[in-house]
C-alpha cells in the first residue's frame, strides 16, 4: 500500500446529490443533506433575491407629504386587470408619535397607519397603477373599526370577494391591541359591506395572540378558508415572544374561524406573506424573531421548516399569486408583487409609498439573475439613520472598549 492511498480523502469539489455515506461528514456538512439541498442556492427552488421598482399612481409622489400609502394586499388579476387593496392615510398633520400620544386627536394620528382607510388601485402591467379610490372607510363613530382601518388581504370564495382587515376602535396606543373583521362584495370593485365585528378572537390573557391580531392573509387550503394572522402577547418583556404567526380555519369567509392548536405555527416573522407551493403552503418571515428573513415550507400547512435564507426581504408583502384560491394542491409559486417602503430614517411617524419587487418563486419560471447571493448596499444603506452609529452609543462603546478589550499583543 502507498502512502497516498493512506492519506484521508479530501471533500469532493462537485457536492454530491445525495448525502455521501462512506465518509466522515463535519456537522456543517451534515445540515447540507439534512436541513437545505445540495444544490445550493442557484438550485433550492425556495432560494431567491428580490429586485424593486418604483410603481406609478400610488407610489412615491413627494407633493403628498401626509398621504401614506402601505400594506398592500395580495394582487388579484380579473380579466386583464389587476387589483390591490392596501392602507391609505391622508391627513392634514403627519403622525406625532408613540411617545406623544397626548398630542394626538381625531384629526392627528399618532402613527403613519392610523385614521387610515382601506383603499384600491387598478392596473394594466403590475407597473402603472390607477388609484380608484376608498373601498372600505372606517366605520362610523361609537362602531367597530372607527378610529382606523389598515392591513387588508383579499380572498375570492364561490364568485364573491372578502377583504379582511385590521379595525382600530379607540386611538392608537403602545401595545397596538386590536382584532381582525371583514367587508363582503360582489365586485372588486364594491361595494363592501362591513361586518364591524371581531372574525379572529384575540386569545386569552398570558396566551401569545392575547394583544394582537394583525396582518391576516387568507388562502383556500383543503376546501376550507386559511387565515393566516401575525400574533402578539400582551406583555412583550425580554426573553418573551415578540411576534409570530398562527393560523384559524373555517368553513366559509364568514367564520366561525377555529385556531390550530398548532398555533404559533411560526417562531418568527412580522407582516404576513404566504403562497401555495406545491401541496402545501410557503412563506416568508422578516424582520422579527429568531429565523427572520428565512423562506420556510408547510407540506401540511402548518409545520413549516427553513428552506433558504434570504436578504432585502421586501416589507410587508402582497404577491400576485394566481392559484391562491385554486385549491388544487398543485401551487405554481409567485413571480412579483407589491410591498411598502418606509423614507430613510422613517419608523412610525413617517410615511409610506409602495414599490414592487420581483423574485424567482416559481415553478413555471426560471431566473437565474435572481439567484445571486452575493448582494452588495450603496453606502446609504448602512449610513441612513436606522444602521448608523448614534454619537451618544459611540461614547458609551469607547467606555466599554476600554474597560473589556484586551490587547491583541501582549504588553
Amino acid at each position: 500500500m502507498n502512502e497516498d492511498s493512506k492519506k484521508p480523502r479530501a471533500f469532493p469539489g462537485m457536492l454530491p446529490q445525495t448525502k455521501p455515506t462512506d465518509r466522515p461528514l463535519s456537522a456543517a456538512t451534515e445540515r447540507v443533506y439534512d436541513m437545505w439541498t445540495p444544490k445550493q442556492d442557484p438550485g433550492n427552488p425556495f432560494y431567491t433575491n428580490f429586485r424593486y421598482s418604483r410603481v406609478g399612481g400610488i407610489g412615491k409622489d413627494e407633493s403628498e407629504l401626509s398621504v401614506s400609502r402601505r400594506d398592500p394586499s395580495k394582487v388579484l388579476k380579473i380579466g386583464d386587470t389587476y387589483y390591490v387593496w392596501y392602507t391609505r392615510r391622508i391627513t392634514e398633520h403627519v403622525p406625532v408619535g408613540r411617545f406623544h400620544i397626548d398630542a394626538a386627536n381625531d384629526e392627528i394620528p399618532v402613527v403613519d397607519w392610523d385614521l387610515a382607510d382601506i383603499c384600491y388601485a387598478t392596473s394594466k402591467d403590475g407597473f402603472d397603477w390607477v388609484e380608484q379610490g376608498v373601498a372600505v372607510p372606517r366605520a362610523p363613530k361609537g362602531a367597530y373599526g372607527d378610529r382606523s382601518l389598515s392591513t387588508p388581504d383579499i380572498l375570492v370564495w364561490k364568485g364573491r370577494y372578502y377583504l379582511y382587515y385590521q379595525c382600530f376602535t379607540t386611538m392608537w396606543r403602545e401595545n397596538d391591541c386590536v382584532g381582525v373583521s371583514m367587508a363582503h362584495a360582489d365586485s372588486p370593485d364594491g361595494p363592501w359591506t362591513r361586518m364591524d365585528v371581531p372574525i379572529v378572537p384575540q386569545g386569552a390573557p398570558g396566551e401569545w395572540d392575547s394583544c394582537a391580531i394583525h396582518d391576516p392573509f387568507p388562502l383556500v387550503y383543503k376546501g376550507k378558508v386559511w387565515l393566516y394572522y401575525k400574533g402578539s402577547p400582551f406583555e412583550k418583556v425580554s426573553g418573551g415572544l415578540l411576534r409570530a404567526q398562527g393560523v384559524a380555519i373555517a368553513d366559509q369567509p364568514e367564520g366561525p374561524f377555529i385556531k390550530s392548536e398548532l398555533n404559533p405555527v411560526t417562531n418568527s416573522g412580522h407582516e404576513t406573506m404566504y403562497w401555495n407551493y406545491e401541496g402545501g403552503i410557503a412563506t416568508l418571515l422578516i424582520l422579527d424573531g429568531p429565523e427572520k428573513d428565512t423562506i420556510q415550507f408547510a407540506p401540511d400547512g402548518l409545520n413549516f421548516q427553513p428552506m433558504a435564507h434570504v436578504q432585502l426581504s421586501p416589507v410587508a408583502p402582497g404577491p400576485f399569486c394566481p392559484d391562491a384560491f385554486a385549491d388544487d394542491g398543485d401551487g405554481r409559486g409567485i413571480t412579483w408583487g407589491l410591498s411598502h417602503i418606509t423614507p430613510p430614517g422613517g419608523g412610525s411617524r413617517m410615511g409610506c409609498h409602495i414599490i414592487r419587487f420581483d423574485c424567482d418563486l416559481s415553478r413555471d419560471c426560471h431566473r437565474p439573475e435572481f439567484k445571486r447571493s452575493n448582494l452588495h448596499f450603496s453606502e446609504e444603506s448602512f449610513f441612513q439613520r436606522v444602521a448608523r452609529l448614534p454619537e451618544d452609543w459611540r461614547e458609551r462603546i469607547v467606555a466599554e472598549q476600554a474597560d473589556f478589550d484586551k490587547p491583541t499583543i501582549g504588553t
